[in-house]
């Protein structure tokens, strides 16, 4: 089975991972429809700097307009649904927005899937919904906890799409990455932040050192978003995939440091702490589901991974607030 010449749509192609994966289907030979979100600039997001954005159809839109994203998904065989708020700081500013934006332009894609027929729909989780890890490695039957808002949007989003393929028959995938890093990610993110401080200097501002976290290279994740839209055997599945090793913060610093020849001075700033009862201490995937099931495994390592994205942002203007917090 192959992705040549299937009509797909990618919401969220503007997007770090969203452009990846526009791309990576683009030199699949699909034919790609990229719906980015409409603003008075004109902006396409990473789709602007991309040297294959003319090979796409770009689409500007709304996921939380219902008919912005109808005609999106108008044609298309397979949606890779991954428009979202992210930002986990913003979600305790401004919940509402989460719920608007990823709970309702789920269920948005989700009744514009049914209605037009499409033959798959891949929903793309986070392991935010989890918390801290009471099982680890972390399998798919972990409990859900919801930490942050965002996270709480995404395990409603999840569910909703989990709801459409018991009550519909909807073909949903739940495709849940881990903590997904590499070109293009947001500044605001962990390891863009201590990549851009130690580019600018030998200190590091952060929140806590001490969590650990499953860094997957963003060329694992997109090829599991491939892996899994060819698979029919993954159709009612929530399937993880990660890295499979647990680095914590302050280990990330260091590695970060000794490609980049820095001797880090560490300072805790409180702002960038999470608030209190909604730090995620330690997040790590079992990935024998995606194993078993596919035969899936993460190609490139963490630290091939981190040379390739500290490569990246060094050709990238660094701005003399590298070391300010964003929330």
């Amino acid at each position: 089975m192959s992705l040549q010449g299937r009509r797909v749509l990618v919401t969220g192609a503007g997007g770090f991972i969203g452009s990846h994966l526009a791309e990576r289907l683009v030199r699949e030979g699909a034919e790609v429809r990229a719906m980015v979100h409409y603003n008075a600039l004109g902006s396409r997001g990473w789709l602007d700097r991309s040297p294959l954005v003319q090979a796409m159809e770009v689409l500007p839109g709304d996921i939380t307009d219902a008919d912005s994203t109808r005609q999106a998904c108008a044609g298309v065989e397979v949606i890779f649904h991954l428009a979202a708020l992210i930002a986990i700081p913003y979600s305790y500013v401004a919940p509402r927005s989460y719920v608007r934006t990823n709970v309702e332009g789920t269920v948005n894609v989700l009744q514009a899937a049914r209605d037009l027929g499409a033959a798959r729909v891949i929903q793309t989780s986070t392991s935010e919904v989890y918390g801290t890890a009471r099982i680890v490695p972390i399998p798919e039957s972990h409990p859900l906890q919801a930490q942050s808002p965002y996270a709480a949007s995404k395990i409603a989003s999840d569910k909703i799409a989990e709801s459409f393929h018991l009550s519909f028959g909807l073909p949903v995938t739940i495709l849940r990455p881990f903590n997904t890093f590499g070109p293009r990610q947001s500044a605001r993110a962990v390891i863009p932040t201590v990549i851009r401080q130690l580019l600018a200097g030998d200190e590091v501002r952060i929140g806590n050192t001490a969590p650990r976290r499953d860094f997957n290279f963003v060329a694992n994740t997109v090829d599991a978003f491939v892996t899994t839209a060819l698979a029919d055997r993954a159709i009612g599945a929530t399937v993880h995939f990660g890295s499979g090793r647990e680095i914590s913060v302050g280990d990330m610093i260091h590695a970060v440091a000794k490609i980049l020849g820095r001797e880090p001075r560490i300072v805790t700033e409180t702002q960038r702490v999470r608030k209190e009862g909604s730090e995620v201490e330690r997040l790590i995937a079992d990935n024998s589901h995606a194993a078993a099931m596919f035969g899936w495994q993460p190609g490139v390592t963490f630290e091939a991974g981190l040379a390739e994205t500290i490569a990246w942002f060094r050709d990238q203007p660094l701005d003399a607030g590298a070391s300010r917090y964003v929330v």
